[in-house]
This record gives C-alpha cells, sequence and structure tokens, in this order.
C-alpha cells in the first residue's frame, strides 16, 4: 500500500505547508512505552545519515521557513512552512527525517535530559498537571489516560534501539498522510512525494487499545492562589450521528464570552477568571469537559451554581442560542480556510480519520441540520451521567465525585 497523498493547491497564496502526518500517539503505547511517541518525535530532529541537528535547523531557517512537530493521543504530525521556492528542500527534509534518523546514543542522552526539563515545566504549571489529571480520571488505567510527555521512570528507561525499534513498526505507509496546502504544482509534487517516501514500511499498523469513560476523580491540594478544576462527561467519536451537536452545545455553554457559563459565573457573579468548555473526539469515544479557574474562597460557592447550570440547560434552551452556536462554529470553519497550516493539517485529520476529504459544504449542512431539539435531548442525557473530576490548587472546598453526582 502506497503512502496517502492529498494535495491542496492555491495560487493565491506565496507560501506552503507541508508534512506527514502519523496515525501513531500516546494511546498506541504499551504502560513501559509511556512517552516513546513523543520521545521519537524529538528524536527526528537530532541528526539523520547525511544531517547533523544543526543542518537541519540551518537549512529550514536558513530559507526562513519554520518546522515543527507535535505528538498527541492519537496522531504524530511533522510539518513545514515555507515559500513556494523552496518546497524541494522541505520534502527533502521531511523524507530524511523520518526515513534515516540515526538514534545516535549521545543524543539521545541529551533529548532525555531536555524531555525530562519539559515533563518537570508541565508538572510545575498547574494547568498542565490539571489535564494530564483530567485524562487520568476519564479514562483510568488506559492508554488513553496516560500522559503523552510519560514519567520519570518510563523516560529514564528508554534505550535509542528501543525508540528506533518502535518508529520502525509503527511508522508505515498505512498509518501515514502527507498533506499539502500552498502554492505549488500538484502533478510535481505528487510525483515527488511518492519517491521520496519509497521503500517505507508498507507492514500493518499496530491496532490501538479500545477505550472506555471511566467516572474517577484526581486530586492535587498545592499551595497556589488558584484552584484549576476539570469537570468531564462521556463524549462521543469522530464518526458518532451526534459529532456537531455535542461541538453546538460546548459552544453554547462555554464557548466564548456570550457563553452561559461565562455570563452567570465570570460576569454575573464574579466568581472566576477563566471558565469554559470543550468537547474532544477521538476514534471511539471522546470527551465533554468544563474548566474552570477559581481562588479558594469562591470554590464552595462554584460548584452549585456551575451543577445548575447544566441542569437548566435542556429545558431553557433558545433558538437564538442555537443560530449563535452554528454562526460560530461555521465561522471558526471557514475562517480556518484562509491558512494554508490550517487547510493541511485539516487535510491530514480527515485523511487518518475518514480515508477521505470532508467537503466544507458537508460540514456545513451537517451543522445546519441540527436541531434545538437534538441539542437539548444531547444535553439531558449528557448530564445524567457520571462525571470525572480533576482539581489542583487549594482544593479543600471541591466536593467529592459522589456529591457531585447527587447535585447533578
Amino acid at each position: 500500500m502506497s503512502l496517502s497523498v492529498v494535495l491542496d493547491p492555491l495560487k493565491s497564496v506565496e507560501s506552503v505547508t507541508l508534512g506527514v502526518w502519523v496515525q501513531v500517539g500516546s494511546r498506541l503505547e504499551s504502560e513501559a512505552e509511556t512517552g516513546a511517541s513523543h520521545f521519537l518525535e524529538h528524536m527526528a530532529f537530532k541528526g539523520t545519515t547525511t544531517k547533523s541537528a544543526l543542518d537541519i535547523a540551518s537549512s529550514i531557517e536558513g530559507v526562513g521557513a519554520d518546522m515543527n512537530a507535535y505528538t498527541s493521543y492519537e496522531t504524530t504530525a511533522y510539518h513545514i512552512r515555507t515559500l513556494k521556492e523552496h518546497v524541494p528542500l522541505a520534502l527533502d527534509i521531511l523524507q530524511d527525517i523520518l526515513k534515516n534518523s540515526t538514534f545516535d546514543g549521545l543524543e539521545f542522552e541529551k533529548e532525555r535530559g531536555v524531555i525530562l526539563q519539559e515533563l518537570g515545566q508541565s508538572l510545575d504549571s498547574p494547568e498542565d498537571l490539571v489535564f494530564d489529571y483530567f485524562q487520568e480520571a476519564c479514562f483510568s488505567n488506559q492508554a488513553l489516560g496516560r500522559p503523552i510527555l510519560g514519567t520519570k521512570e518510563t523516560l529514564n528507561s528508554f534505550e535509542n534501539t528501543c525508540i528506533k525499534r518502535y518508529m520502525d513498526t509503527r511508522y508505515t505507509t498505512q498509518s501515514m498522510v502527507f498533506s499539502a496546502s500552498g502554492n505549488f504544482e500538484e502533478k510535481i509534487l505528487k510525483k515527488e512525494v511518492h519517491k521520496a517516501f519509497e521503500g517505507f514500511s508498507t507492514f500493518s499498523p499496530y491496532l490501538m487499545e479500545k477505550s472506555s469513560f471511566t467516572s474517577t476523580e484526581k486530586r492535587c491540594e498545592k499551595d497556589l492562589e488558584q484552584a484549576h478544576i476539570l469537570l468531564g462527561f462521556p463524549g462521543v467519536s469522530y464518526y458518532d450521528s451526534t459529532y456537531y451537536t455535542k461541538s453546538l452545545l460546548s459552544v453554547i455553554l462555554g464557548g466564548g464570552m456570550s457563553s452561559r457559563l461565562f455570563q452567570e459565573i465570570r460576569e454575573k457573579r464574579g466568581l472566576v477568571y477563566s471558565v469554559y468548555s470543550f468537547a474532544q473526539s477521538y476514534l471511539d469515544n471522546g470527551v465533554f469537559g468544563i474548566y474552570a479557574g477559581t481562588g479558594e474562597q469562591e470554590v464552595k460557592e462554584l460548584f452549585p451554581v456551575l451543577c445548575n447550570e447544566l441542569k437548566k440547560l435542556p429545558h431553557t434552551l433558545t433558538e437564538e442560542e442555537v443560530i449563535r452556536s452554528k454562526n460560530q462554529l461555521k465561522a471558526s470553519l471557514l475562517m480556518a480556510l484562509e491558512s494554508t497550516s490550517s487547510r493541511c493539517r485539516k487535510q491530514a485529520h480527515q485523511q487518518l480519520v475518514f480515508n477521505r476529504q470532508l467537503e466544507t459544504k458537508e460540514i456545513i449542512d451537517a451543522i445546519n441540520s441540527v436541531s434545538k431539539k437534538d441539542i437539548q435531548n444531547f444535553a439531558e442525557v449528557l448530564f445524567q451521567q457520571k462525571p470525572a473530576l480533576a482539581c489542583v490548587g487549594p482544593i479543600s472546598s471541591v466536593p467529592s465525585l459522589d456529591e457531585l453526582k447527587s447535585d447533578l
């Protein structure tokens, strides 16, 4: 099976964003491999058989291009944004780091130290920490609930040969998509991409462990000025028929300054500095979350107000709110089309998830088809589910999970 290639030529711009998205993330790891996907992402820039780490960085920055990468629960991505005349250079760098990385022992040890510092920085950041705790509370004892960065124990246990083997067995043409958006000749680039990635492994990709939402809690008492709180409910996968329904509900509940949570909890009562909701989907599951950052004295008042907002939404939803949420969602979709980076990332994601490109009209029609009744029914069922809870900071007044269940 050859590499999947999705191209989006745009003659109206001067730049091109191109990259490789791999359906390999932290949820593909065993417990002993926790953090391997992220470690591998770092090592891809640390030297190949023909280029040193400095050569890679200098060649990209020497033409004013920008190179980056990221690891998520289900995906690892390597992408470059450059002027149209430097696409051949960018393509060469991408294929080189993915095919010819050396995993040099000295570089490996240096990068281990860098990642341990990154982990330390994350542990020092209460917002980062509470989101890791939240993921663990929602998917307890599962790969999807383990931290993307790994742990000190797993990071210290890795050897360069293990990470190299991890790459060789996971990075296959069946798990990868090459995506590009911008000013290029489509036929020429497609030919060059297939040539550049010849010889890549075609073995079947590893299967991801199935996930299931867990109603558990994770707490960390810390001497901080603010309590960071996350409340979560079972969400839906990318393939679920209510995918856009949950997105619209999230916008209505906590998707901006006009949202219910922002208006009631921050503007009217001044209980928080930050409050918002989000709806994250995965290949087989999802999570609907609500974040609040609040002072120690405000915690007690916050939860009754928050729970009341969740309970009353299905019965007080207005047509005006539905229309406004649809406009926000559609505007976000359409405005993202003005960025080659967003377009490149979007089409790679769609190819990995749906094995095809979704037309913009198809998505807008799906958003428009959601009714007020659909959102009401979804919210009523959602907020009757047993939640998960994560909190960090001065949290002695945060109610227990059982108390929250009874309040909802």
